[in-house]
């Protein structure tokens, strides 16, 4: 058997994390998975022209779904740190960077990795 490559770890590992994160906020339906299935399509595409953009791939993903989310279905996901005001949506942070962390510019406070939202939560989260 071959060894999977970096790109199709990365890949692998992004779907991965964004998916527990979905499943954390119970937002984890056909439709939104397919977000994340498109987005990981673009995002092979996109490190193929820029294999040093490998490392950033978790955080490029979370983002995209967000954002597809943001125009589906609404903000997500919710922070749960701030308990009252208007409910806001975590930014994933840094932008392009290695090590994607959920944050609350609100609170200013990081919240959890990408992939982490259940353990940081409790495993339950509103959207």
């Amino acid at each position: 058997m071959d060894p999977i490559n970096p790109l199709e770890q990365a890949l692998h590992a992004a779907r991965a994390r964004v998916l527990a994160d979905l499943v954390a906020g119970q937002v984890a339906e056909a439709d939104v998975v397919s977000l994340v299935e498109e987005s990981i399509a673009q995002r092979r595409w996109w490190v193929e022209q820029w294999p040093d953009g490998v490392a950033f791939v978790a955080g490029l993903v979370a983002q995209d779904v967000q954002d597809a989310l943001l125009e589906r279905h609404g903000r997500w996901p919710l922070c749960p740190v701030c308990g009252s005001g208007d409910p806001h949506a975590l930014d994933v942070e840094p932008e392009l960077g290695p090590h994607p962390h959920w944050v609350c510019h609100k609170a200013g406070v990081k919240v959890a990795s990408v992939g982490s939202l259940g353990s940081a939560t409790g495993g339950m989260m509103s959207s």
